[in-house]
């Protein structure tokens, strides 16, 4: 069991905070000969696997070094075309080591506004009035778990609303995002404790601006320490 990543979303959909707690180990490195036996092709900056699995190897794999030598993106530590490089027969023998590709900052950003919009539409498609949005996303390998936090906004009588005198509005809040082993329990218990971490290490601090990027160096030793409760199934009682 495993937790593999916390995301903290802010209102306006953009990512605040990001911890990578667990990345299962996926990359297979061989040596090959003249000719590659499979067949690579390029996709979003990267040389991936399009055809051919062996060994470990799927397609959709990302080619990661070269002869024990990280590549970046779509080029060779030296800056050689890794297309080119592979297609030379003056190379072989040569290692490869590949594997699922890690996600670039940038690439953590877009998918935190993504999941954002999707939120919001599973919130709008519900038959029912004031449904919370997408709490989790199943698939075979892991489980998306997601709890938002409501805040109450004071607003003036505003009579094309039906308010005619100052009322509390409920608005969406923060976005806390686990992504888990399938298997994981107690994860609600755990996205509360982060809400709880976030409220008394990041809120509480002065130097910190709302809806601004998280950076204390306590939430991310309280957060890291609630994982590893959660993934020993523990509880979290008063004070943990």
């Amino acid at each position: 069991m495993a937790i593999f990543s916390v995301y903290v979303v802010n209102k306006a959909g953009g990512l605040i905070y990001q911890l990578d707690h667990y990345a299962p180990r996926a990359d297979t490195e061989k040596t090959f000969s003249f000719p590659l036996d499979l067949v690579l092709r390029p996709h979003d900056e990267r040389v991936v696997v399009a055809f051919g699995q062996r060994d470990g190897i799927r397609v959709g794999h990302a080619v990661l070094a070269i002869n024990g030598a990280e590549v970046n993106g779509r080029f060779t530590a030296d800056g050689k075309d890794v297309l080119e490089f592979l297609g030379n027969p003056a190379n072989y023998p040569v290692s490869i080591r590949f594997g699922r590709h890690r996600l670039s900052s940038n690439e953590k950003l877009m998918l935190a506004s993504m999941f954002h919009s999707l939120f919001a539409i599973g919130s709008q498609l519900s038959p029912e009035v004031g449904s919370s949005g997408i709490e989790m996303l199943e698939t075979d390998t892991f489980k998306l778990h997601c709890f938002q936090t409501l805040t109450g906004t004071v607003c003036p009588g505003a009579p094309e609303l039906g308010l005619p005198h100052a009322s509390v509005i409920v608005t969406p809040g923060i976005k806390f995002v686990v992504l888990a082993d399938p298997r994981q329990a107690g994860i609600d218990a755990l996205l509360r404790k982060i809400y709880e971490i976030y409220s008394d290490f990041a809120l509480k601090n002065p130097f910190y601006s709302l809806e601004m990027p998280i950076r204390c160096e306590l939430f991310d030793q309280n957060l890291k320490l609630a994982l590893e409760v959660a993934e020993k199934a523990g509880p979290f009682g008063p004070g943990s």
